[in-house]
């Protein structure tokens, strides 16, 4: 893979910390930027080796030839108009994005090498104080490609993210964000409003049960709001469903149908156990 020249992340937080750390060891850039609206990350983020120069202002992507975004979606949809008037028409941009269909429709009208990304992997604990080299080893990263697409950009951002451990499959954006809401999204949102429904003076009563099953309602609030609205319509039938199977279960227990009750419970229990 050819090295770049600059590499600019917008956003040095964990996700976008940790593919600028690993552009950084792997030797895939001659230098690495990073752009945080916060003095202080950008300063642990140099003093840490994620970055070679960091800035609070968009400013310093001039003359970058690849561009990261790694902000919440908002951000990145409000950010995207004012990069395009900075970097240069050959540049190859690309995004971390949890949602896509927003984001590609405009990114994609601003940039003329703009590929979507989506790396499956991270975790509840956010900053560039838990980034990692290894955060992308053996993961899955989605690509969410056009008819609009330039497929040299194309093989140019499936080849790093190989360089950086991830396995690419293509996706219409569409499809990303329908599958997402499924696989992503929706168990977000059954965290939070499990977490919401505990009285926290029980909370000195909880086990690993209640912990392993709501550890992602530890993310971040204003992420997860962003990406809530950016797939509403999706999450919204979602959550549709996942209202039905628990009135199922509700109205098992209320006719003391324990035979259906279990057929619920064993199939949950297939479909999990098939996940490992």
């Amino acid at each position: 893979m050819k090295k770049f020249n600059k590499v600019a992340v917008v956003g040095v937080g964990l996700i976008g910390g940790s593919m600028a750390l690993t552009i950084k060891k792997k030797g895939l850039a001659k230098e690495v930027v990073g752009v945080s609206r916060k003095k202080r990350n950008l300063l642990l983020a140099k003093r840490r080796g994620v970055i070679d120069q960091g800035s609070q202002s968009l400013g310093i992507v001039k003359d970058a030839d690849l561009l990261v975004f790694a902000t919440p979606v908002e951000t990145i949809m409000d950010f995207a108009p004012l990069v395009s008037r900075l970097v240069k028409k050959d540049c190859i941009v690309t995004d971390v994005g949890s949602t896509k269909r927003a984001i590609v429709s405009r990114l994609e009208k601003l940039f003329p090498h703009y590929i979507g990304s989506h790396p499956l992997a991270g975790s509840e604990k956010q900053h560039v104080r838990n980034a990692c080299v290894g955060m992308f080893k053996d993961s899955l990263c989605i690509l969410t490609p056009t008819k609009s697409t330039k497929i040299k950009s194309l093989n140019q951002i499936r080849m790093l993210w190989k360089q950086m451990g991830a396995k690419t499959v293509l996706l219409s954006p569409q499809e990303h964000d329908r599958i997402l809401s499924f696989v992503s999204h929706l168990p977000h949102i059954a965290a939070f409003s499990l977490m919401g429904a505990i009285p926290r003076e029980y909370f000195k009563f909880a086990a690993c049960g209640l912990k392993d099953t709501t550890r992602i309602a530890s993310s971040g609030g204003e992420l997860w709001t962003d990406i809530i609205f950016s797939n509403k319509n999706n999450i919204s039938r979602n959550i549709k469903i996942l209202q039905d199977n628990l009135s199922k279960i509700n109205s098992a227990i209320q006719r003391n149908d324990k035979r259906y009750l279990a057929s619920i419970l064993r199939v949950a229990k297939e479909k999990r156990d098939s996940l490992d």
